[in-house]
């Protein structure tokens, strides 16, 4: 099962994302429950967002895996391998794994799309379900510099790519999740 998650800033989305795969994870049959966390800790704000995320994950039963770019090498690694070997993932945020693959000099750089999709597809080939995580960076309608726009264009490719894919797509807005591919589960409990 590979679920996609999108959403504005402070929508809900990743409430929601953690409460579909926590119930994924519980019908799944085997493996283990992985959060895979994208977002580096480079600012206080940032440390913030992750503590916070980290208190709406306690006590779900989530081991948590740190990578900021490459996927695919992640995957390749023996020891990660064997963990997500018909696990359950959540891969939260797509926006930040993004914004690494393009600007961290470790990162993907003008291949970022290609990178982070070979990334995906090694992801869903090890795990039993995966949900991934992404942001609406369109929805302000203002347009940016060159290199910001660079990385809107290769978010939005990306998500296009994973809609695809993706046996379900949902937008959550205001808490409220808006399902625009497959069934959904019909259980949301804000």
């Amino acid at each position: 099962m590979f679920l996609l998650v999108y959403g504005g800033s402070a929508s809900g989305k990743s409430a929601y994302a953690e409460q579909r795969t926590v119930r994924l994870h519980q019908q799944s049959t085997a493996g283990q429950l992985i959060y895979l966390a994208a977002m580096k800790p480079y600012s206080q704000a940032a440390q913030q967002r992750i503590r916070r995320h980290r208190r709406l994950r306690a006590g779900k039963g989530f081991r948590t895996v740190e990578r900021y770019t490459d996927l695919y090498g992640l995957c390749q690694d023996p020891a990660f391998a064997r963990a997500a070997a018909g696990s359950t993932i959540l891969l939260e945020c797509m926006s930040n794994l993004t914004a690494n693959e393009i600007f961290e000099p470790e990162g993907a750089g003008a291949q970022a799309a290609d990178a982070i999709l070979k990334g995906i597809e090694a992801l869903r080939a090890l795990s039993a379900n995966l949900t991934a995580v992404t942001l609406d960076v369109f929805g302000d309608g203002v347009h940016y510099d060159e290199s910001v726009e660079r990385y809107r264009r290769t978010l939005a490719f990306v998500n296009r790519e994973m809609a695809k894919q993706a046996d379900e797509a949902v937008r959550v807005v205001y808490s409220i999740p808006v399902i625009l591919k497959g069934a959904g589960d019909g259980i949301w409990n804000p």
